[in-house]
């Protein structure tokens, strides 16, 4: 059963952990591993992403998509975590809490990436069985939402033993690879936390 323990600092940001795994906000320094495993799983990751751009891997881009976690994190409105294998330090992956959306919703958007070398291992459960809590529990937020290919069948086992729910589906929902993809639909609401 994964657990979480929120590190206070206002630069690093919180610090999640599961079972041989840790979470944290991405840094400059994260930039080598994180090109490499992007490179490495490009071929792995292109279905499921939207466009990559012509300088996707770029360390300027990298520090691009850093000023918009950390502005996100200062406004409260999103967090991004890189995921680390625990004994190694190794980064796998990445997950994403997005549009955190406050008064009567109370809900925030999902997403995540794993490096192929690391995909079908279990890693991605344990992450976001990590997330969850941080979201309805320390976020105090009530719904934790998803959208994934119908084709996606990874991703659809990730959720669904998470225990979130499959609520719809959702027309043309995202632009994925150029695309506009057809998306199903899920949700975890604090009710479904044990």
């Amino acid at each position: 059963m994964a657990f979480l323990r929120a590190v206070a600092g206002a630069d690093s940001g919180p610090v999640l952990h599961g079972d041989g795994l840790m979470l944290r906000m991405p840094h400059t320094g994260d930039y080598p591993a994180w090109a490499e495993l992007r490179a490495r799983s490009r071929e792995f990751l292109v279905p499921w992403e939207p466009t990559w751009t012509d300088d996707e891997l770029t360390r300027a881009a990298f520090k691009r998509r850093l000023k918009h976690y950390q502005r996100d994190f200062r406004d409260e409105t999103g967090y991004a975590f890189f995921i680390h294998r625990q004994h190694d330090q190794a980064l796998i992956g990445g997950v994403s809490l997005s549009n955190i959306r406050r008064g009567v919703t109370q809900s925030v958007t999902l997403g995540y990436w794993m490096g192929r070398p690391f995909a079908g291992r279990g890693w991605m459960t344990e992450a976001v069985s990590a997330v969850a809590p941080f979201v309805l529990n320390s976020l105090r937020l009530h719904r934790l939402e998803a959208a994934c290919i119908p084709s996606n069948t990874a991703s659809i086992r990730v959720l669904e033993k998470c225990g979130f729910t499959r609520e719809g589906f959702a027309r043309s929902y995202l632009k994925i690879n150029g695309v506009w993809q057809d998306h199903y639909l899920y949700a975890l609401i604090a009710d479904d936390l044990p």
